[in-house]
């Protein structure tokens, strides 16, 4: 038996017997030869058979695109080919049954399918090169994620996802029957992130967040993949900005180390992270919006899609920056943990990171004090006896802390300039879809 190689490693080996396998991505019959183009998660290697039957094996012949394959000849150097090398004289052999074919050819270089068609039939058109690089780049975002946090001395934690009380206010939440109790899928591990800083002083986490989310946009999902952290003894709000811009910083820098191949499929660069990011407040961004926009945002609650949308190209013009923090938001748009600015009532101690003109991230400071928990509910007629795990940590002592989340679809598709957030999502849950 041969070793397997990567068809990435092949120009390594040239005039060496080798093996490769993998899927059988393209053939091509010409009158007096045949190329067989092999792809493996490395990328395509080509392999030549001649119609002389000692140069070519039987189970080469007829074998549909998308079959299975092993490969095993001698390393040529060939211009031409893919990697500047290709297999001679080879033997091939069928790992699979003959392959059925995909809804779309995937080899050619362009997706010519829609979205509909590609999330149907998912488990066959994410194998297309363009079609996977997204997540190539969603993996190696991750990767620098925990890069990031682990040189700034932070713990990872995993934490449940069936929760007894709704994370933050409001309905859009998954209920469930747990035993005959009732209970939700999580939306966040806020809870739990906040009482293990009293555990480790930093932590993060990557898992999935629930939101039964009314919606049906493109930037919206029913379950996505959460970047948290939180850590312990802040100043304010400002200190977990500065611990959020090393950590995009880190992620952007993953994926220009780990995904280069699908940024050069995709004709990308990572964004540039400013060192000082620029920001806003939510009073002044207003102010701003409606002084120069067009249109007048002042009153609400909260920014519209336009009114980021306008933001991002003023960050861009103005400081040459895709990202913005947009701090201070009013009280009345956060969750009941969030810290009031003390300076500036009605207005909070949190923010929002836009790029390229969509909030990335939500983050802030947190209530630390367990009276001020108690006084936050009253006032927004809940009652504490339904946050009741959640408030015993606050009883025996935590620093000033905040955290942020990041949701990773979001963040990759503004990377790839996806349109909707379902082109960088691994089988999408939305209100319509449950499979595959």
């Amino acid at each position: 038996m041969i070793s397997r190689v990567l068809a990435a490693d092949l120009p390594a080996h040239v005039g060496e017997q080798v093996g490769i396998a993998g899927w059988l991505h393209r053939r091509r019959e010409l009158k007096s030869v045949t190329f067989l183009i092999i792809r493996d998660r490395s990328g395509l290697a080509q392999a030549v058979l001649y119609p002389h039957p000692s140069r070519s094996g039987p189970p080469a012949a007829g074998l549909p695109e998308e079959t299975v394959v092993a490969v095993t000849g001698a390393v040529t150097a060939s211009a031409q080919a893919p990697g500047g090398v290709e297999l001679t004289q080879p033997r091939v052999t069928a790992l699979s049954g003959p392959a059925e074919p995909p809804p779309f050819d995937l080899y050619r270089p362009a997706v010519t399918a829609g979205l509909p068609t590609i999330l149907d039939h998912a488990p066959a058109t994410l194998r297309h090169p363009v079609l996977r690089s997204g997540f190539e780049i969603a993996a190696a975002s991750v990767a620098g994620f925990r890069a990031a946090l682990d040189g700034l001395g932070f713990t990872e934690v995993h934490t449940p996802k069936i929760v007894e009380s709704a994370t933050e206010s409001g309905a859009n939440v998954f209920g469930l029957d747990y035993f005959g109790r009732p209970a939700y899928l999580a939306q966040s591990p806020q809870f739990y992130k906040q009482a293990l800083v009293g555990v480790f002083e930093r932590v993060f986490e990557v898992g999935p967040a629930f939101r039964a989310e009314p919606h049906d946009t493109a930037r919206h999902l029913a379950e996505y993949t959460s970047l948290d952290a939180e850590l312990g003894f802040i100043a304010d709000h400002h200190d977990v900005m500065a611990v959020l811009r090393d950590t995009v910083a880190g992620m952007a820098a993953g994926v220009a180390e780990r995904a280069a191949p699908a940024l050069d499929r995709l004709e990308l660069s990572p964004p540039a992270v400013p060192e000082q990011i620029p920001r806003i407040h939510f009073a002044d961004a207003q102010e701003l919006i409606a002084a120069r926009a067009g249109w007048d945002p002042r009153g609400e609650p909260d920014l519209a899609p336009a009114d980021e949308r306008w933001l991002g190209d003023w960050a861009r013009r103005e400081h040459g920056s895709e990202f913005l923090f947009v701090t201070g938001y009013p009280m009345v748009k956060r969750p009941f943990y969030t810290h009031p600015d003390p300076g500036r009532p009605g207005y909070s101690n949190s923010f929002d990171l836009l790029f390229r003109g969509l909030e990335l991230v939500t983050g802030g400071q947190r209530l630390h004090r367990h009276g001020d928990y108690l006084a936050a509910l009253a006032a927004r007629g809940e009652d504490p006896r339904a946050y009741a795990g959640y408030l015993q940590v606050f009883r025996h002592g935590m620093p000033p802390h905040g955290g942020f989340a990041i949701g990773l679809e979001r963040w990759t598709a503004r990377l790839t300039g996806a349109d909707n957030v379902r082109q960088v999502t691994l089988f999408p849950r939305d209100r319509h879809r449950l499979s595959p």
